[in-house]
């Protein structure tokens, strides 16, 4: 985990966070915004970040979703898993018959499973949809069926990092009605990835910490760790 803040002063932040963002009537998530800086995306494409990472604490504002593609044991044992959806080859076909059902189904779920097996007969009709959304399915061969209950349970506590146009990450991290403590884990596992991508903790210029609707709050970095 990465020791990049000062704790005691990131909890304080995190706290005054929470008590003086504007209540709302629902349960806001909490967002991480990371400004990174002496990366250049246009020279230097594979810079992005698009990775899953496994957060030590789901939101609890929002479950997120797993639909599986598959069919017989496959489509079987990931029912038996837990996943919220589980959809045969014929009916993503069916589906494709307008587009609409498509991008609806993108929103639905936070990610995909396929059998390996099973994707090149499907991948022409989701394609176009789920590739500019990110959401193209994780390949797990039949074979590896007994993987889905772990697989689904990882996803299931997981988010996607995907930086865009600008050296920029932006992801949720938590729930309002989370723990600083909490949320200050989840925060970790993020600039986690973050510094092994890039083997340079210096490259992270500014912390940022917000829920979605209130103002940011910048989060203090330990410069000793940035050496």
């Amino acid at each position: 985990m990465s020791q990049l803040l000062l704790e005691d002063e990131t909890l304080k932040i995190i706290s005054e966070m929470k008590d003086k963002s504007p209540k709302r009537r629902f349960n806001e998530a909490v967002d991480l915004v990371v400004l990174l800086k002496g990366i250049d995306l246009k020279r230097n494409p594979n810079a992005k970040i698009n990775e899953i990472v496994e957060l030590p604490h789901p939101p609890k504002n929002k479950p997120i979703k797993v639909a599986v593609i598959g069919r017989g044991e496959f489509a079987l044992k990931a029912k038996e898993a837990g996943a919220d959806r589980v959809l045969e080859p014929e009916e993503i076909e069916s589906l494709a018959s307008n587009k609409k059902n498509l991008k609806k189904l993108a929103r639905e779920y936070d990610f995909f499973i396929a059998q390996a097996d099973v994707l090149p007969k499907i991948v022409r009709y989701i394609g176009p949809v789920f590739g500019p959304r990110n959401k193209m399915p994780i390949n797990l061969p039949a074979t590896a069926v007994s993987q889905l209950p772990a697989t689904i349970e990882r996803l299931k506590r997981s988010v996607r990092i995907r930086m865009k146009d600008q050296p920029i990450v932006h992801v949720k991290v938590g729930s309002r009605d989370m723990s600083p403590e909490e949320i200050l884990d989840n925060i970790r596992a993020i600039l986690s990835l973050i510094e092994r991508k890039y083997e340079d903790s210096s490259r992270i210029a500014k912390i940022y910490v917000k829920t979605t609707m209130g103002p940011a709050y910048e989060l203090p970095i330990s410069f000793t760790k940035r050496r």
